[in-house]
């Protein structure tokens, strides 16, 4: 490619609050339309703000998980523009003195480390929502649930070269957001979204391209689909001799294209100034090092601890703590039974399976840490087989009965382990297929796994599979 690819995202994160940034109305999602409303989130005239000092704290959270800089005083702003669901005719934000400056992510892609600058964190408030119904057309309904809803904005560097590196950072970035607890990291509800800014320059050149702004992207895959058809549109351009428009550009699902929606502000056109109506946010040492002691440990620095501690190959350690509570689950398990490997394939094979047919968190499995830990015990001291703990596994999960050691005692599932009954059941078999087995000793070995599978259907997958093959391996040579 002659041309150089240069990104930089605008990610918005819906914060957990129970309130409302300036206001006391539920930020609950899926209320009935308007029904989270008051003066202050409708923008009635004489009403007036009241800062959640909750979404400070989760805003300097945020900062500092990203090695930014917390501004001690900041200041809101007013982002003046017209738009049917902000009701004031403004949006309170930062501009100049934004709560968190100059951090960096570090993602990997392909093997390799980057560090993506963060430019600014600032806190602000969402707008409402157009609701357009599919039994009427040419008809706009506004919802204002969401107006006042409190935002982190958190605005990188360009920094990115590739849609690859645009969607490392993302995931990166939403991971650090749930594990600190501050947004649910949702895209299709909206509480985690995006903004890309890419333009194209020859390689070389000392100056970026002109850029042009993706909205509506709602799935890392959306994000990833819609900037290499962006990098495609505006090279097409470019090497036609054209100039790329600067514009807010809606990337299209069903037609997996970009499409032009308005002309792309500048910072002026919004005449931004101070809120006169909110006083600057003054943070103080104590305050900061309050949030720093309260923040979690993040998926990077648990990736690398999982990896060392419990041994595990870096793509074990990546699944089990992509969800905090899923590690936490990893850990907690390991506590019962000290084998870290066998729990974390359990975990990813069989447990994930379930929950995600299911559409749940592990918080919400009927399996406890101590219930897998004891079936896992099981298997190691032969008393089942693998097989065997499956069954057990979608008992304890659908029944709820965590004792693994009383389905098998109840259901008589216990593995067979005694010689005369296996050696009785291994001879009938090879008797009944005589053919067979002169077949394996002609050389055709791959019959062993035949004679082995007979043995385990006949026992109901009861017998002690290292015990079979010993048996037959004596018998057939």
């Amino acid at each position: 490619m002659d041309y150089e690819i240069v990104i930089g995202l605008e990610v918005h994160c819906q914060l957990l609050t129970e309130t409302k940034i300036f206001c006391g109305c539920s930020t609950n999602f899926g209320n009935q339309p308007n029904e989270n409303t008051c003066p202050v989130c409708t923008g009635m005239p004489g009403a007036l703000p009241v800062l959640n000092r909750k979404v400070v704290d989760f805003a300097m959270r945020a900062g500092l998980a990203t090695d930014c800089a917390i501004t001690q005083s900041s200041i809101f702003a007013r982002k003046n523009y017209f738009y049917p669901d902000l009701p004031k005719g403004y949006q309170i934000s930062q501009f100049e003195l934004p709560i968190c400056l100059n951090g960096h992510l570090d993602i990997e892609v392909e093997g390799e480390s980057k560090r993506i600058g963060i430019t600014r964190i600032h806190m602000e408030e969402d707008a409402g929502k157009l609701v357009h119904p599919e039994y009427e057309t040419g008809v706009s309904f506004v919802d204002y649930n969401r107006a006042c809803v409190p935002l982190i904005e958190i605005v990188s560097e360009p920094d990115m070269r590739s849609s690859a590196e645009a969607v490392a950072y993302l995931k990166a970035l939403r991971d650090i957001m749930v594990y600190l607890e501050i947004c649910d990291g949702n895209m299709e509800e909206g509480s985690f979204r995006c903004d890309a800014n890419i333009s194209l320059r020859r390689w070389g050149a000392p100056e970026f391209g002109i850029r042009a702004e993706l909205k509506n992207m709602n799935s890392f895959r959306n994000v990833q689909r819609a900037i290499d058809y962006e990098v495609e549109r505006q090279s097409d351009i470019l090497d036609g001799g054209g100039t790329v428009i600067q514009e807010t550009r809606l990337w299209n699902v069903e037609r997996g294209m970009t499409m032009s929606m308005r002309g792309k502000e500048e910072a002026h056109d919004y005449r931004y100034f101070p809120d006169p109506d909110l006083l600057p946010v003054v943070i103080d040492d104590a305050w900061i090092e309050d949030v720093r002691q309260s923040l979690p440990e993040l998926p990077q620095a648990k990736r690398q601890r999982f990896a060392a501690d419990y041994a595990l190959p870096a793509a074990d350690a990546e699944v089990l703590t992509a969800d905090r509570d899923l590690a936490d689950y990893f850990e907690a398990t390991v506590k019962f039974f000290s084998q870290p490997k066998a729990i974390a394939n359990w975990i990813m094979a069989e447990m994930l399976k379930y929950l995600n047919e299911d559409k749940i968190s592990i918080l919400k499995s009927p399996v406890t840490p101590q219930g897998l830990a004891e079936l896992l015990r099981l298997i190691a001291d032969g008393t089942i087989s693998g097989k065997i703990a499956k069954q057990v596994f979608a008992q304890m999960y659908s029944q709820s009965d965590n004792d693994p050691r009383r389905i098998v005692a109840d259901q008589g599932l216990a593995q067979m382990s005694d010689s005369g009954e296996l050696i009785a059941m291994v001879e009938e078999i090879l008797a009944a297929n005589s053919d067979k087995v002169k077949e394996y000793q002609g050389g055709k070995t791959k019959m062993f796994g035949f004679f082995v599978g007979q043995v385990m259907k006949k026992s109901k997958g009861q017998a002690n599979p290292q015990m079979v093959n010993e048996l037959i391996k004596e018998r057939i040579g």
